[in-house]
């Protein structure tokens, strides 16, 4: 798979704002998830909102591409993550940084 097939388009709201700031790039990659992520806010709290937000756009997103019910998206998700955080929990697995990072 080349870049250009892998990379998401950047919003034009986004491309437009100078002072717009990448926070997550977020993979799924040989069955598992692989991230990169840049501690921007001052306090992880303000992540915590940013993934509420995200949750609440990835359920409209499923609503319009793939014909589901909004809130039941919603609710799904949110069931998702619940059984994600009582479930065993998760390692963090750092890659190595590269010159480029």
């Amino acid at each position: 798979m080349t870049q250009a097939e892998i990379a998401l388009t950047v919003p034009d709201s986004v491309a437009a704002d100078p002072q717009a700031i990448e926070l997550v790039r977020f993979w799924w990659s040989k069955n598992e998830p692989v991230m990169a992520i840049k501690p921007a806010f001052e306090h992880p709290r303000s992540y915590g909102r940013m993934l509420a937000v995200m949750a609440r756009n990835v359920a409209h997103v499923y609503a319009t591409s793939r014909g589901f019910d909004e809130n039941q998206a919603y609710q799904e998700i949110l069931a998702g993550l619940r059984e994600a955080l009582d479930g065993p929990a998760m390692q963090t697995v750092a890659e190595p940084k590269t010159r480029n990072a």
